[in-house]
């Protein structure tokens, strides 16, 4: 049996991420379109 199957920790991860990249962008996104929803009610609270 081979042991690199037994062993997570040898395992190469076939795609590398960029893990801070990602919750950048995800924060930037949920940031935009919470401020986008806050906009549009408070327009629609003044009108």
């Amino acid at each position: 049996m081979n042991d690199v199957n037994n062993h997570p920790e040898l395992h190469v991860n076939e795609e590398p991420r960029n893990d801070f990249m990602d919750v950048a962008v995800g924060f930037g996104l949920m940031f935009g379109v919470c401020l986008v929803m806050a906009i549009i009610a408070t327009i629609i609270s003044m009108s």
